[in-house]
């Protein structure tokens, strides 16, 4: 490549921050998707002007989609109720665990078994 070319961006090793916030090489997995002839051609065409191949041009659309959806105030406002559903499911799952283990201070104390005959019985 001489110094004037710019490499396609499927060129470029891909990068996704972790939870620490540390950039990290991504890893893909596959996902196939149903679309029309005429959104195909339409994504064959952008992918051909971009120098992408057509699973670059879809997993950035795909991306992009992402970002947009989680801006959107309905996408939030779902996303709330979804977790307050979550956080009950779990309070209610936390209380049967503890009804089956014993007090939320500590796990109940294990029946005390016999382990044969006494001395002096």
């Amino acid at each position: 490549m001489s110094e004037q070319e710019i490499p396609a961006e499927s060129d470029l090793p891909r990068l996704s921050r972790d939870p620490s916030g540390s950039l990290q090489p991504s890893a893909y997995r596959v996902l196939s998707v149903r679309t029309s002839d005429a959104t195909r051609a339409q994504l064959e065409v952008l992918a051909q002007l971009n120098n992408r191949s057509l699973t670059e041009e879809t997993r950035i659309a795909l991306e992009r989609w992402v970002e947009t959806s989680k801006s959107d105030p309905k996408v939030l406002q779902r996303a709330e109720q979804v977790r307050a559903d979550i956080e009950r499911e779990a309070a209610t799952k936390r209380d049967a665990i503890t009804a089956v283990l014993g007090t939320a201070t500590g796990p109940a104390k294990p029946a005390t078994a016999s382990k044969g005959p006494r001395a002096g019985g």
